[in-house]
């Protein structure tokens, strides 16, 4: 049996076949997913997981170098970027080197969204609730 924490086999599949550099976004109920790309449904209803649980288990088992979030985050969800800022500060000292944040508009992310190997959507419904997650290396 799996000892980390991800028990989801086609979430540790896809975390497993990330290259440096690749996209891995993690959504809220709402983001749409385009058809090329694969999608990892993980919403139960509303609120269920919800976002940040989601992307701590997710922490858990990926190198990352670069997190893409929207601008529009900071301003109409001002309590879960502060959870995420705090969160990425905190992945920065777990990996020992600085995770760069990069902010963009909405629109711009939906598109970067769509190039990332997988979209993992949660029950989350808080708006902008999305996050891509850029693939470092581990050596």
């Amino acid at each position: 049996m799996k000892k980390g924490k991800l028990l989801h086999p086609q979430l540790s599949q896809a975390i497993a076949r990330l290259g440096h550099g690749q996209g891995l976004t993690v959504a809220d109920c709402g983001l749409p997913i385009d058809e090329g790309v694969e999608r990892i449904d993980l919403d139960l209803t509303h609120g269920v997981p919800s976002f940040i649980d989601t992307l701590n288990v997710l922490l858990s088992e990926t190198q990352v170098e670069e997190v893409i979030i929207a601008d529009e985050l900071a301003t109409i969800s001002p309590n879960l970027y502060d959870q995420l800022m705090a969160r990425i500060d905190q992945l920065s000292q777990e990996q020992g080197g600085t995770v760069t944040i990069t902010r963009v508009p909405h629109e711009t992310f939906k598109a970067v969204s769509s190039l990332s190997t997988a979209v993992v959507r949660t029950g989350d419904c808080t708006p902008y609730a999305n996050i891509v997650l850029k693939s470092g290396v581990a050596f």
